[in-house]
């Protein structure tokens, strides 16, 4: 397979391995744009775990809120990536849904293993890899600032399995203890259970109001 055809890279060195995956990047350049030499553009390879740390390794992925990078440690490596303590999602500003925690995204490939923590997930309903971004927001004029209008029920503890389910034409359902972030960094919802609008026409967003269903939103 050539690499304009490839979808997931693989960087291997002797801490670990570091895996790019295309078809969920859109591009936030927080690894290129990380200190180190992990990631340097115009460099071939442009990944090359050997040039970091373990610390670095697992620093810069983290950093990725997309799950496009993953890692694989390996003996005397950095140890295997666990999910926050606190399940969050960001309602980008104009963007999508960041998502991090203990995920299960139902329906998720099983071959895109970043995304069991970290998930950049389409509010604006155009992507073409739903239910994960692909950047159309930025090309097809979505706008919505990321205000939270709500403050929820609240939770005992921000921890444990948070579930998303993107409902057949319709919203997002998210079921486990999750705090929503607006797009200008406010702690704004929390609460353990919530339909989340994926169509881009909510005008309760990042909540669902059956727009969905008003403008024939298909998946």
């Amino acid at each position: 397979m050539s690499d304009e055809t490839r979808e997931v890279f693989t960087y291997s060195g002797e801490a670990a391995e570091v895996s790019w995956d295309g078809r969920l990047c859109i591009h936030v350049s927080e690894c290129s744009r990380a200190q180190g030499e992990l990631f340097v553009r115009g460099r071939k390879p442009w990944g090359d775990p050997d040039q970091a740390t373990a610390d670095e390794i697992a620093d810069v992925v983290a950093r990725c809120p997309t799950g496009a990078l993953s890692y694989a440690p390996k003996a005397d490596g950095p140890a295997a990536e666990r999910p926050p303590t606190e399940n969050t999602i960001v309602v980008a500003n104009n963007g999508p849904l960041y998502v991090r925690g203990d995920l299960r995204i139902d329906d998720a490939p099983d071959d895109m293993p970043g995304i069991t923590t970290r998930a950049a997930l389409c509010r604006c309903g155009h992507s073409a890899r739903k239910p994960f971004c692909d950047g159309s927001h930025e090309k097809d004029g979505f706008v919505d600032r990321g205000a939270i209008g709500s403050s929820g029920d609240g939770f005992a503890s921000p921890g444990g399995e948070l579930a998303i389910a993107s409902r057949p034409n319709g919203p997002y359902l998210v079921v486990g203890n999750v705090t929503l972030v607006t797009g200008h960094g406010e702690r704004r919802w929390q609460g353990t259970k919530t339909a989340l609008c994926r169509c881009g026409e909510s005008s309760n967003k990042p909540f669902c109001d059956g727009a969905h269903a008003k403008i024939g939103f298909t998946t």
